[in-house]
């Protein structure tokens, strides 16, 4: 069946960025090693917490300037911690052109508040296209989880059965399925391409 709904992924699909570069910036305002932040941040679960919507946006650089023993400018630290999305080119052209041939659009990702106020203030294609936004820090769920995907689906109005989904993990693809989305695990855009032609999705290529 023909998808009403498609919904996409952000990191790695539309944007590109790197956790360790994160990590790197945070460390250099904060004055700390690489080393610790990445432990703060990744292996301790801060961003994790931040991502589940737990915290809020000064309880999260709070509790990172804590846990490094350091004080530091929150507004400093949260443009270290943002600026490390890039725009993925080549996928805007055939989202443009599903937008132009009617489908409904949405952004599903595990996100912050910081980096949905950032990624959304450089790259408008995240709100002049997609009109639906299923994002963790919102619904108090991640991606793999169940509750992710079902809050997602109430949020685009048709059952999980009309849902198209792309994602660069597997995990996220086969929970997807396992709730009764398609989902694809992204490649590159000629794949997700293909992808979108083999389910009867007509657009100008």
């Amino acid at each position: 069946m023909r998808p009403q709904f498609i919904y996409f992924d952000m990191g790695n699909v539309l944007l590109h960025f790197s956790h360790e570069r994160m990590a790197e910036q945070m460390a250099r305002v904060a004055g700390i090693e690489p080393a610790l932040s990445w432990r703060i941040l990744f292996e301790d679960g801060l961003e994790w917490s931040y991502e589940r919507g737990e915290l809020t946006r000064e309880e999260f650089y709070n509790r990172y300037c804590e846990a490094a023993g350091k004080s530091a400018d929150i507004d400093q630290l949260d443009a270290a911690g943002n600026d490390i999305f890039e725009l993925n080119a080549p996928i805007i052209g055939p989202v443009g052109r599903l937008a132009e041939a009617g489908y409904r659009l949405g952004v599903c990702s595990n996100t912050t508040l910081s980096h949905w106020t950032y990624c959304t203030g450089r790259f408008r294609v995240l709100t002049s296209v997609f009109a639906v936004h299923a994002l963790s820090y919102k619904l108090k769920a991640m991606k793999p989880e169940e509750p992710f995907y079902v809050a997602a689906t109430k949020l685009t109005g048709v059952g999980p059965e009309s849902i198209l989904f792309t994602d660069d993990r597997p995990d996220n693809v086969a929970a997807a399925v396992a709730v009764g989305w398609d989902a694809v695990q992204y490649e590159s855009v000629s794949q997700l391409n293909e992808a979108l032609r083999s389910r009867g999705i007509v657009m100008n290529y």
